[in-house]
């Protein structure tokens, strides 16, 4: 049972992480209709940024406290990252918006590429290591085995990654329901061009969402340098496709199933890691999302379209 639980925190801890991700795209593609695969570099980028910002403040000007240090690298990251996912709407999709549907996912393909070479030449491709930052935590259970006593820990970094999940998931679901962003939002979703005969700026919302899903990118990607304390420039293509595939599970489109199937990812990883055998994580993963959509197309929570005629 000791086990079970700590593989449970683990499996929350990193599923959190890819729901924050998977909410880009199923944003963008509830909107436009469009797979950002880009998006999975966005979050790179976050993480790049947040390091360089940390070691920028403890490093360069000696700053020592240790929350105000994060809470700035965690603006300077979501405001740069964010200037990064309008950047690339604005240069790469826009244009693209009105041609074939096969145009801007090939674009978005090349954008990661992109992304991940720029990265690449300019940072290096050796791994970026960060010592841990946030330690300590909190003893959830204990039990005893003949391999010893097993201690179910809850680390604080655990914490903060839950909570601040839990809180831009509420916040963003506010967001969508309660804020004419929100409203104008679901209408483009809707409609598109009728939005816009209703005086919707609809390039200024699909620029906003684009700028919106980069920063929960870029929380993403410091969460993960804190928790992992290392990157590199491929990681946002592995947690991009595991964040897509989140998507797709929980219902690609809806905010909720995004978080679910990020939080399902994660559990499925962590539990075949700790009861089988870590290699065949990712198979795991993907047969479960094939099964799911094999009875459930639209994903978990996903509503299937009706096209009326």
């Amino acid at each position: 049972m000791e086990y079970f639980v700590q593989q449970l925190i683990n499996g929350l801890t990193l599923g959190s992480i890819y729901g924050l991700i998977a909410i880009g795209y199923t944003m963008v593609y509830g909107i436009i209709g469009m797979i950002n695969f880009a998006h999975g570099d966005i979050f790179m980028i976050g993480a790049f940024i947040s390091l360089a910002v940390f070691l920028l403040l403890t490093s360069v000007l000696g700053f020592a406290f240790l929350p105000v240090v994060l809470l700035i690298v965690l603006i300077v990251a979501m405001l740069f990252t964010s200037a990064w996912g309008w950047t690339v709407e604005r240069l790469a999709y826009r244009p693209l918006r009105g041609s074939f549907r096969l145009a801007p996912l090939i674009t978005a393909i090349g954008m990661s590429i992109v992304l991940q070479n720029f990265v690449q030449i300019t940072q290096g491709a050796r791994v970026k290591p960060l010592p841990p930052q946030i330690r300590g935590g909190v003893t959830v259970m204990q039990g005893s085995t003949e391999a010893g006593t097993i201690v179910v820990q809850l680390s604080y970094m655990q914490m903060i990654i839950i909570v601040t999940t839990l809180v831009l998931m509420a916040a963003f679901t506010l967001l969508i329901a309660r804020t004419s962003l929100g409203r104008a939002q679901r209408a483009c979703e809707q409609d598109r061009k009728m939005a816009a005969l209703l005086g919707v700026n609809v390039d200024r919302t699909i620029s906003l969402t684009f700028v919106m899903g980069a920063a929960l990118a870029a929380v993403a990607g410091l969460m993960f340098l804190l928790l992992y304390g290392v990157i590199d420039f491929y990681i946002g293509f592995l947690a991009g496709v595991k964040a897509f595939t989140a998507a797709v599970l929980g219902g690609i489109g809806s905010l909720p199933g995004a978080m679910l199937g990020g939080l399902l990812i994660g559990l499925i990883e962590v539990f075949w890691s700790g009861y089988f055998t870590v290699e065949y994580k990712d198979v795991a993963a993907f047969s479960i999302l094939a099964i799911v959509l094999i009875f459930l197309p639209s994903g978990l929570l996903g509503k299937p379209e009706v096209e009326k005629v």
